[in-house]
């Protein structure tokens, strides 16, 4: 028998460590670049000088930042050492782009608020659980309906981004939609079981642990897709949950419309979340536990943006003999 394409080999041991799909996406195009980087050579035929070279270049001719050279190492190295079973060598004489440290954008109350209120929809929840509740946009779009509790107001976020699953707050303010978009979601989905779909993926190998139970409601997607599709390995009829596309385009519009001078994402809402728990008092190691930080170095940022303007200090202008400050629309945020 032919053995199995290079890309296909690595994918397929993506997927027997349970790893993301866009974990899988992310190493397979890094695996891609680097290839056609030395003219389609095959990587059994390169080593590290190859891959020193590489990476090298990501940071001389193509300018990347540190964090995306060291995924492109991670990618590299898990397909020599994992797939084709060649233990090589860390690359360390590369040269290393550089790190830098920007802080992130923030919104004030005003300014999340002024732009939620142009969302509608499974755009505008989706917001409100990204500002409330400091999700990623992922974590968000993948919550199932068990993962919601209305009577202990918590969401619990499985398989984040850490690997850790962890509980956050339901903002009291997201019940009434969130119930509605539920509501809505049951619906449909008992119109799929009548139509003989009704499925959904299941993490890791619960599939076969629990078979039937991508059928059930627990299961479902709070924000399931509007199409379906048919597993090929199992002919199933299933629904993905929303595509992250979707809610990023909707909240550009409205960042767009609302006329805030900030370059605001999807992610944005999440550091907004920290930066104001942060101001109203909350201690960093819960706000470290509630956006699922492994180290309290990541969380310590926040502390940063907080203390703008020289580290909250008074500036001598404002002292100046016959200056009025005048109330500006940034005084009243």
């Amino acid at each position: 028998m032919a053995q199995p394409k290079l890309l296909d080999r690595l994918r397929a041991e993506i997927k027997r460590r349970n790893y993301s799909e866009r974990t899988e996406d992310t190493y397979v195009g890094w695996v891609t670049r680097y290839v056609r980087y030395h003219d389609l050579t095959h990587p059994a035929a390169l080593g590290h000088d190859e891959i020193v070279e590489f990476l090298s270049h990501l940071a001389t001719d193509r300018g990347v930042s540190a964090s995306t050279q060291n995924q492109a190492a991670g990618a590299i190295l898990f397909l020599y050492r994992q797939v084709l079973g060649i233990d090589v060598e860390t690359p360390r004489a590369i040269v290393r782009a550089k790190r830098s440290r920007r802080l992130p954008t923030v919104l004030t109350p005003a300014e999340a608020a002024r732009i939620i209120g142009l969302l509608d929809g499974d755009p505008r929840t989706v917001a409100i659980l990204l500002y409330g509740a400091g999700l990623r946009l992922l974590e968000a779009l993948r919550l199932r309906v068990k993962d919601v509790d209305f009577g202990r107001r918590e969401i619990l976020i499985r398989d984040p981004k850490s690997n850790r699953d962890r509980v956050s707050v339901l903002p009291r303010v997201a019940r009434p939609e969130l119930e509605a978009r539920i509501d809505r979601t049951r619906r449909q989905w008992e119109r799929d079981r009548t139509e003989g779909a009704g499925w959904v993926a299941l993490p890791g190998a619960l599939d076969r642990k629990l078979p039937g139970a991508g059928c059930d409601w627990p299961w479902q997607w709070v924000f399931p897709a509007t199409r379906r599709y048919t597993d090929p390995s199992t002919g199933h009829r299933h629904r993905h949950h929303l595509h992250e596309t979707s809610i990023q385009r909707a909240v550009k519009r409205a960042v767009t419309a609302s006329g805030v001078p900030k370059r605001a994402s999807c992610h944005t809402f999440r550091h907004s979340f920290a930066t104001h728990l942060l101001a109203d008092g909350y201690d960093i190691r819960t706000i470290q536990e509630l956006l699922g930080h492994r180290s309290l170095r990541t969380t310590m940022i926040y502390t940063h943006v907080l203390n703008r303007g020289g580290l909250g200090v008074r500036s001598p202008a404002d002292d100046l003999p016959g200056f009025e400050p005048s109330q500006s629309p940034c005084d009243l945020d």
